[in-house]
């Protein structure tokens, strides 16, 4: 698979309620410049929602990189997330419906997975956590 140029990029922290609340405000607006359908907005603004919660709550806050990419004729949004955090220490598990290492549903990574077109996830164990998921346009 050939790699995705990207358009345009926007980076931002996220270290505070109020930035994961940003972070969906900045991906809708990527994902309508893309042209995303609004279900496919959706489904990207809420999987950026969960690994936006995820980089603050477990990862202690971090990083979030939105930009418009193409490949070929497709257009679409890559939504990056780094932080250096602890890590998952197993993400077979933490990609399993149902697991959470917290009080939530345990729908957040293997939620985000399912709703994006690509999913990459990244962990080591004391270095931090780098996800990246893409939404296409159809």
């Amino acid at each position: 698979m050939e790699p995705a140029e990207e358009t345009a990029a926007e980076e931002s922290h996220i270290v505070a309620n109020a930035d994961v609340v940003k972070a969906r405000q900045t991906v809708r607006a990527y994902a309508q410049r893309a042209r995303l359908s609004l279900v496919d907005q959706t489904k990207l603004v809420t999987a950026a929602s969960e690994l936006a919660r995820n980089t603050l709550t477990y990862g202690g806050g971090g990083t979030m990189r939105v930009s418009v990419v193409t490949r070929g004729t497709r257009t679409g949004v890559k939504v990056a997330f780094h932080d250096e955090g602890p890590g998952i220490p197993d993400l077979d598990l933490a990609l399993t419906d149902g697991w959470s290492s917290g009080k939530g549903m345990g729908l957040g990574l293997s939620g985000a997975r399912r709703l994006a077109d690509e999913f990459d996830l990244v962990s080591q164990a004391g270095k931090g956590t780098h996800v990246v998921v893409v939404k296409w346009a159809r």
